[in-house]
């Protein structure tokens, strides 16, 4: 062995106590340090080393060189792209997981799987599924919503008498996906899958609405000849808004549509009764999208994939190789993802639901949601700002009240980053802000500062 190497493993319990500092650190600094630091000049790429220096030597060079320069994403007040944090059960279960460096994919070495499927269990039950749907974890929203709409390829062949799996896309012909204010990953997966982006139909919304109009969505299934597949929206990236999913359903009577449901983050709307009507329908899903590095404030790269064909995924993604076990009537986890390694992603969220459990995850939501509401209250009175929806959930949407063009959107968003992080979108033709409130330290004090930060940088950018 390496002696460097030798050294670091005689002395790792002394050195996972200096990692342990370091990150403690660092969660202390996210309330004071900036939640974007400023860029400063680009530095250029440092050399591998040529020998080994150990890791204490690699830690002082993170925390001089990296850790000042990364953002404070894991902190309250970090309110772009719907990202949460990770509560400090989460962070115990990812550390955790490196430790066992499990390989969850194989039967041959089954208790990973076996704890997948007991979370997966556990989070079908928080989020109002049937026993019919079977999951599995994947790296977000993007692999889910991929996923998802791989098993409605091969439902579409099943209906059609082809085999896409077998036979490509190709066999199928033209394919039409209906949706009113799909993700834009929904159109990146048709990509990767072969069915084109070309496939996606945009279906109209109702009036003032990113929800898809019901007797739209009737005429453009009588209109598309064959099966088709239906991407629903349970919340909605720019207003938060939800389909309605009982509607969609029910339009089974006159038409054959796969259902495929994107509820990255709407689907923690079921976690709180002022708010559960919302996700109302999602159960009646053939396929759904949860993206738990959001609401559930797991470490990020972790979301679960749902479907009612487990049969037709397995069929898709089965790997056929002499040290892998048989599909069967429950296939390992191999067979149900494009990835044939992943970790074992399913530990920080078993460990967050072990330790809070359903109350716990739903204060999460709730004053998550009861921010957002204050936040947008807060811009409304203020007159550099209007906002352009209102606030359904846990998302305001909002631009400033004179001339809000893209430029100088972007630079009030830099003027306030050192306080307040949030993203930049288009509603409805008009350059805007989105500020995604999903983290778990998050409360009101947050929202006062992020609010001032604004008015601040608005002033300053007039």
């Amino acid at each position: 062995m390496d002696r460097t190497l030798a050294t670091d493993l005689a002395r790792l319990p002394e050195l996972l106590e200096a990692t342990r500092r370091a990150a403690a650190d660092a969660l202390e600094a996210l309330d004071a340090r900036p939640v974007v630091p400023p860029a400063g000049p680009p530095r250029a790429p440092e050399p591998l080393p040529e020998h080994a220096c150990g890791t204490e030597s690699a830690l002082t060079a993170f925390a001089e060189r990296w850790a000042p320069r990364l953002s404070a994403s894991a902190g309250p007040r970090y309110l772009g792209f719907v990202t949460g944090g990770a509560t400090p059960a989460a962070l115990a279960g990812d550390w955790l997981t490196a430790v066992h460096d499990q390989n969850s994919n194989s039967a041959l070495d089954g208790a990973g799987q076996d704890l997948e499927r007991e979370t997966i269990g556990w989070l079908r039950d928080l989020f109002g599924l049937t026993d019919a749907h079977t999951g599995t974890f994947v790296s977000g929203a993007t692999m889910s919503n991929t996923t998802g709409l791989a098993i409605a390829r091969e439902w579409l062949g099943e209906r059609l008498g082809v085999c896409p799996s077998e036979d490509g896309a190709a066999a199928l012909g033209p394919v039409r996906v209906l949706s009113g204010a799909p993700h834009s990953s929904i159109a990146k997966a048709l990509s990767v899958l072969g069915l084109g982006r070309g496939s996606l139909v945009a279906v109209p919304t109702l009036p003032g609405r990113e929800a898809v109009d019901p007797a739209a969505l009737d005429r453009a299934l009588a209109d598309t000849p064959g099966p088709a597949v239906v991407v629903a929206n349970a919340g909605t990236v720019n207003t938060v808004d939800f389909d309605d999913l009982r509607a969609i359903a029910a339009l089974r009577e006159r038409h054959a549509f796969w259902l495929h449901t994107d509820a990255a983050f709407g689907a923690f709307a079921a976690l709180s009764p002022e708010h559960a009507h919302l996700a109302d329908g999602l159960d009646a899903s053939d396929s759904v999208c949860v993206d738990l590095h959001k609401w559930l404030n797991v470490p990020y790269d972790s979301a679960v994939q749902f479907t009612r064909r487990q049969d037709l995924q397995a069929r898709v993604f089965q790997n056929a190789a002499a040290y892998l076990g048989p599909l069967g009537e429950h296939p390992d986890l191999v067979h149900l993802t494009p990835e044939n390694s992943h970790r074992l992603r399913a530990l920080a969220a078993w460990f967050t639901l072990r330790a809070y459990g359903r109350q716990g995850h739903r204060e999460i939501v709730e004053r998550d949601i009861a921010c957002a509401r204050a936040f947008g209250a807060a811009l409304e009175r203020d007159p550099a700002f209007r906002l352009l929806a209102p606030v359904r959930l846990n998302v305001v949407c909002f631009t400033l009240a004179e001339d809000p063009t893209a430029a100088r959107l972007a630079a009030l968003r830099e003027a306030a980053q050192g306080e307040v992080f949030v993203t930049p979108t288009v509603y409805a033709g008009t350059p805007a802000l989105r500020a995604a409130f999903s983290n778990w330290r998050t409360t009101r004090a947050d929202v006062r500062r992020a609010a001032q930060a604004l008015r601040t940088a608005a002033k300053g950018t007039a």
